[in-house]
């Protein structure tokens, strides 16, 4: 069995120990400041927990010596406190930030490390990005590349159309941070929370708009090879002309805390969630402009004989796949690891992979 240190005890973070200790491969202790968040930890002879403040350098360190690696679910601005704590101990991580600029510090603390550092692991950005590179590798010459991922409420039943389901100060980060994208062949930043569109899947209309770091690091590998790439959150219409008037014209963007506050006492929490993943790709094959699309959609489910929200199955299922992956030796092993490296092939064939391929209410159990 490998013991891994799973940073971060909330939804996230709670359900990579469940999946990983219930494989019967991994030993997992499960680290917060908070011990009260640390009591809603299942109780598992393979899940141990320690409260521990993890901007205390060498308590970090020393907790991460010997171990097979750490997988951080903690707030984007703790990743590069635990990535340099990861090098330090010489131990392989992997996160599922989705901070830009927290990316790139990891990856420049990878290029002296001699095991593997592998941010974004979760759904937008990780998942996303290896579907997408899957259908790119398809085509002799890409024009465009369109990804699309929401998390959303099954019932939705406020005027945001919305329920909190994973991190508040994700979505919050998302929601403001600039947001890369390729336009004309050309790598930009466009802003959060523009270039506005609706489409329908399924009889369900939607709208999508920008939001940061759903992309990964797709731009970086696909930069002039493509005309068009770009990523937007996919959520019920009307929800981003409501979030817009909250960031702009009432300033909660420069008040992220309050803007926190207020979205953690007025929007309730829901396990009844539905993940829906929309990838369209575009370009000449033989000659010929040809358009293929990857579309899924994922609902809360069991795992383990407990109820989880399809946010926290597809983001676990992602990071504990890619860890597999890295256990199994079929990804590289030292260094800067791109999600766009793994081939969607081995992820989907993976037991933790598979959760992906899961149907509205059923019993998904990794193997």
């Amino acid at each position: 069995m490998k013991d891994i240190v799973v940073i971060g005890a909330g939804k996230i973070g709670s359900t990579i120990a469940r999946m990983l200790a219930h494989s019967g491969d991994y030993r997992v202790c499960v680290v917060d400041r908070s011990a009260e968040q640390l009591q809603e930890v299942e109780k598992h002879n393979a899940i141990s927990t320690a409260a521990t403040d993890i901007t205390d350098r060498k308590a970090l360190v020393d907790l991460l010596r010997g171990k097979f690696a750490v997988l951080s679910a903690a707030p984007y601005h703790l990743t590069v406190t635990i990535a340099e704590a990861a090098a330090e101990a010489g131990i392989h991580y992997l996160d599922l930030t989705e901070d830009v600029e927290s990316t790139r510090r990891v990856k420049a603390i990878a290029t002296t490390a001699n095991t593997a550092f592998i941010p974004q692991c979760g759904l937008a950005p990780g998942f996303i990005s290896i579907a997408a590179h899957d259908l790119a590798k398809r085509f002799d010459k890409l024009e465009s590349v369109r990804m699309r991922v929401g998390a959303l409420p099954q019932y939705p039943s406020n005027a945001l159309n919305y329920n909190l389901t994973w991190s508040t100060d994700g979505v919050i980060n998302e929601y403001i941070e600039p947001c890369e994208a390729i336009v004309e062949g050309t790598l930009v930043e466009v802003p959060a929370m523009e270039a506005r569109e609706e489409f329908s899947l399924d009889g369900v209309t939607y709208e999508a708009f920008n939001t940061s770091g759903g992309l990964g690091t797709l731009c970086e590998t696909l930069k002039g090879k493509v005309r068009t790439l770009n990523y937007k959150t996919i959520r019920y219409p009307g929800h981003a002309a409501i979030f817009k008037a909250l960031l702009n014209d009432l300033g909660l963007r420069h008040r992220r805390e309050v803007l926190k506050d207020i979205l953690e006492n007025a929007l309730p929490t829901t396990t009844q969630d539905v993940v829906v993943i929309f990838v369209t790709v575009s370009g000449l094959r033989d000659g010929h402009l040809v358009q293929e699309t990857y579309a899924n959609k994922v609902y809360s489910g069991g795992v383990a004989g407990r109820m989880q929200s399809a946010i926290q199955i597809t983001t676990a299922g992602s990071i504990c796949a890619v860890l597999d992956l890295l256990a199994e030796g079929k990804i590289p092993t030292k260094g800067f690891v791109h999600q766009e490296d793994i081939s969607l092939d081995t992820f989907l064939t993976n037991r933790f992979g598979r959760y992906y391929a899961q149907k509205n209410g059923t019993e998904q159990a990794a193997s």
